[in-house]
């Protein structure tokens, strides 16, 4: 059991611009090995924290790298790496560098250029490139993005054929896409590279999908989606990270250590049972 729990992590879209040193000293505090991060903050910031940039400030990744050692924690999957139409991926390298100088090890990508021919070509270069670093490259599928479901997101993964190239599955995206736990479980587990966990109705709570999903999801365990039955499907070693986005909680006050050891206790029960 306590390697189950080893599993989990916290992603950076729950912390709302936690800066990288006090978000690797919250994973630590709350029990947690692994963090997600960009090289950015995400603009929405309730707290009032400090901007900043990983991918400008040497001596800040400096300091992550420190404070990850000490604290046993590791970053578990690097965001940033969005295909768009009037961008070639190729011009990430830079940010590729920075996360590996930050010893990741796993990137993750999105697609939101419409034409899916050329964003399956931009996710094999992708994964080329995060070869060259010894790293792997997930693709995450989401309603309203280019990868719209899990049918979709394999096809990518037949297209790229290369075995560092895998998917991302989020709870939330997963089923609200139209799929099922079996159908997870379908999934060779060689393919499932990382997943994102969080809970939400079935049905939608407000008109705009990717409102919801950027800032009102729900601790696990507390909404409609079949967690159980998701995590019993995944393969033994995936990373589990929480990605549980709650504005109203954060705009009432409540800071992100109490958000997330609510979210990590639900997870933990889900994981136990």
């Amino acid at each position: 059991m306590a390697a189950a729990m080893d599993r989990l992590g916290i992603e950076q879209l729950s912390v709302f611009g936690l800066p990288p040193v006090e978000f690797v000293n919250l994973a630590a505090d709350l029990g947690c090995r692994y963090i997600s991060t960009a090289l950015t903050a995400i603009p929405y910031n309730p707290h009032g924290y400090e901007p900043f940039s990983l991918r400008d400030d040497p001596a800040l990744r400096r300091a992550m790298l420190s404070a990850m050692d000490d604290r046993g924690v590791s970053i578990s999957l690097g965001e940033g790496f969005t295909i768009r139409a009037e961008r070639d991926i190729r011009e990430a390298g830079a940010d590729l560098d920075c996360m590996a100088e930050l010893g990741v090890g796993r990137i993750n990508t999105v697609s939101m250029d419409p034409d899916r021919s050329r964003s399956f070509d931009q996710f094999a270069r992708l994964a080329e490139m995060a070869g060259a670093h010894g790293m792997e490259a997930t693709v995450e599928l989401a309603p309203g993005l280019t990868v719209s479901d899990l049918d979709t997101a394999l096809a990518a993964l037949t297209h790229v054929q290369r075995p560092n190239f895998r998917l991302l599955i989020d709870t939330m995206h997963f089923v609200r896409s139209g799929s099922r736990a079996a159908d997870l479980a379908a999934v060779d587990p060689e393919l499932i590279g990382y997943v994102q966990l969080s809970d939400a109705p079935l049905q939608p709570i407000v008109a705009n999908y990717m409102e919801e999903a950027m800032f009102e999801r729900m601790v696990p365990g507390e909404g409609e989606l079949p967690l159980r039955e998701i995590l019993g499907g995944l393969p033994a070693g995936v990373v589990i990270g929480l990605e549980v986005p709650m504005r109203r909680s954060a705009e009432a006050g409540v800071g992100p250590h109490d958000r997330l050891r609510r979210c990590l206790e639900g997870a933990r029960g889900l994981l136990a049972g």
